[in-house]
């Protein structure tokens, strides 16, 4: 008997695992509104130089003073990083003045923003541009809060990853990836410095996850089921960021359910594949007989014993001996072109800044993650009809071909170009929905050829699904 026979004896499909896969998908929900939160916790509002110190507002008409102080960009709107050195009392006397002041702008003197920066609030109260000024010399800065956030999931895919296969088990792990994410984003919410916020932002980054009490069978199920979590959780965060426009709150509010997560996460078993396969198979028994009377089978949990279970894991203990990482998947070209994928590069491009389509980001937002849906019901019966390859293809093809005709569309047509986005990001999280599941196939038959044990086997295809993604983003930052 093989370890997935002794699964589907336990309740392969039963309470036990329904039960365990749902609380396991709630966290994937606010998943999302972490990897997101930037759109809306760094939004750049409009803003433009504080006028000069030393004048006094009381005396005179606030639009007067500004047209005095700050000059007007290409664009007609007020420069965002500039101001005259000396007030230019001139220009307020005519429109013809204006003018010719403007056409000789450059002979006047100009200064950055000596004494800091106004911002409009309307439309949110505050963000970390207006926390910490992050604007103008600074404005690197904003991308350097979303890079130490991937930073953060690149190390804890490669660290926890590994301290799961060897020391500590899923369960531990589970635990302590929800308490640092609900701590670390706690922090983050509190910071009272930029660089204080970008350290917990690494900590939250740095918070993963395994699952392994699925049956192989039903995992592609169990995996796009929990893909659509995470598209729920890009609606879920427009309407928290719609409702809580300050930026401290917001951080808190997406960070706080990790709190719940951990407290039930207690209740998880932990692996029975890595009991057996750390020596602890008397635990892992345990277990099993546990799952099998929530299922409803205690007749079969009272055939379970030690010798069935060491006679199911016999063959995955004799290969669990060697030695595994995720360089194993990089040593042959042929695994390394299963393995590196660029979907994510265009992926996340589309949706880490989304005031570049000059409409509401919260309307972005919702329009962005409703199109993950039937994308991802057309892929999913394309891979059923056509294959894997073709609908990988297919989507990949569509959507590079939209984002390249979307860059010839002139700026003017937002409309038109927003359209093509939405329609491209579309095609890129069928590309994605596609993508785990062809790259986890492809890559378990050749780890299988090597004859990895299974559990083995997913650690290390979860761990480079999880670096492909994080260095996809992490490229779309840097550029």
């Amino acid at each position: 008997m093989a370890f997935s026979d002794l699964l589907e004896q336990v309740g392969s499909t039963g309470r036990f695992q329904v039960v365990h896969v749902t609380m396991l998908s709630m966290p994937i929900l606010m998943m999302a509104s972490h990897n997101l939160l930037q759109n809306f916790v760094a939004a750049v509002p409009p803003h433009h130089c504080t006028p000069h110190a030393n004048i006094s507002m009381s005396s005179m008409n606030a639009r007067d003073v500004l047209r005095a102080t700050v000059p007007l960009g290409t664009n007609g709107k007020l420069e965002r990083c500039r101001r005259y050195a000396h007030p230019q009392w001139q220009l307020l006397s005519s429109n013809s003045s204006e003018i010719l002041w403007e056409e000789g702008e450059e002979e006047i003197e100009m200064q950055s923003c000596e004494d800091g920066w106004y911002y409009n609030t309307t439309e949110m109260s505050s963000t970390i541009i207006t926390e910490w000024d992050l604007v103008c010399d600074q404005r690197a800065l904003k991308q350097m809060s979303q890079t130490t956030y991937m930073g953060g999931v690149l190390v804890g895919a490669v660290l926890f990853g590994g301290l799961s296969d060897r020391l500590f088990g899923r369960r531990v792990l589970l635990l302590i990836s929800n308490l640092m994410m609900a701590v670390g984003g706690t922090c983050a919410a509190f910071s009272t410095s930029f660089t204080m916020f970008c350290i917990f932002r690494v900590c939250c980054g740095m918070a993963l996850s395994v699952v392994e009490w699925i049956p192989t069978r039903v995992r592609t199920v169990v995996g796009t089921g929990t893909g659509y979590c995470y598209t729920t959780g890009q609606l879920i965060l427009a309407a928290v960021a719609y409702c809580i426009r300050d930026w401290r709150w917001l951080t808190l509010a997406v960070s706080l359910p990790f709190y719940v997560s951990f407290l039930y996460s207690w209740w998880f078993l932990e692996s029975a594949r890595w009991l057996v396969l750390t020596k602890r198979s008397e635990q892992a028994v345990k277990n099993l007989k546990k799952v099998a009377r929530i299922n409803g089978r205690r007749a079969e949990a009272d055939k379970i014993n030690l010798e069935m279970l060491q006679e199911s894991m016999k063959k995955e203990m004799a290969c669990s001996k060697g030695s595994y990482s995720a360089l194993d998947l990089l040593r042959t070209s042929s695994m390394r072109t299963i393995t590196v994928f660029s979907t994510s590069f265009a992926y996340y491009g589309l949706s880490m800044d989304l005031q570049k389509f000059g409409v509401s980001i919260y309307l972005i937002q919702v329009i962005f993650g409703a199109v993950d849906i039937p994308a991802k019901i057309l892929v999913t019966i394309s891979m059923s009809m056509l294959g894997r390859r073709p609908s990988q293809c297919g989507a990949l093809v569509l959507a590079g071909v939209i984002i390249l005709i979307n860059l010839l569309v002139p700026y003017d047509l937002q409309v038109l170009r927003t359209s093509l986005a939405v329609i491209g990001k579309g095609c890129l999280a069928a590309s994605f929905n596609c993508c785990y599941l062809y790259s986890g196939e492809l890559v378990s038959i050749k780890l299988k050829q090597q004859q990895l044990p299974t559990i083995q086997l997913i650690a290390l295809v979860h761990k480079v699904e999880t670096m492909s993604w994080t260095l996809g983003v992490a490229v779309v930052i840097v550029l």
